[in-house]
């Protein structure tokens, strides 16, 4: 499969993860992440996608940017197998040059995929002020897809060394963002990554 995650399941084969939610929903419906009633489950798969899409894209974008200049931040994204002469190399890299890389990401891109997702996390950190749930009363595949795209720009605990508590400079560290932060080391605690 080209897309990850993939889930084998037998002879079963499931890529994408709203179709391995769905297929999970089918055969193992506890717990249950998608509601019966089909108005509150429509609203579920659609912010489950805008966060697969949207919300994925202005986040691995900012990271990127972030890892531009941020020596420890890029080599500890590298995979643990990654060589060590690799890695020094990677770390070792100017900033100044691959700021350059990461402002020529932004002209290409565009500064307003920046705004947006600015605009969509504030808007975010209010729900989530208001209620512990991004839809109805319990925990929903919508949460779970909201924090896994959060996590990448303010890396949780769970992240171990060296990322944990690193993030995207003007993101992680904005106090109208705080919010959104212990939501989602609220969500991650309640199933189990805290």
């Amino acid at each position: 499969q080209r897309q990850v995650p993939v889930l084998v399941d037998g002879s079963e084969v499931i890529a994408d993860s709203t179709a391995i939610a769905l297929y999970l929903e089918r055969h193992q419906p506890e717990p249950q992440l998608l509601p019966e009633a089909p108005a509150e489950r429509a609203r579920v798969l659609l912010v489950e996608d805008w966060a697969d899409t949207a919300l994925a894209a202005g986040c691995r974008l900012a990271l990127v940017q972030a890892a531009a200049v941020d020596p420890l931040l890029r080599t500890a994204l590298l995979p643990d197998s990654t060589p060590g002469p690799l890695r020094q190399l990677v770390s070792n890299l100017p900033s100044a040059v691959l700021a350059g890389m990461g402002e020529a990401l932004v002209s290409v891109v565009g500064t307003a995929e920046r705004q947006q997702l600015q605009t969509n996390l504030e808007q975010l950190a209010l729900l989530v002020q208001q209620q512990p749930y991004l839809v109805g009363y319990q925990l929903s595949l919508a949460d779970l897809a909201v924090v896994a795209q959060l996590s990448l720009l303010l890396f949780p605990a769970s992240a171990g060394a060296p990322l944990a508590g690193r993030g995207v400079p003007g993101l992680a560290d904005d106090p109208l963002l705080a919010p959104l932060w212990q939501w989602r080391d609220a969500i991650g605690t309640q199933v189990g990554r805290p």
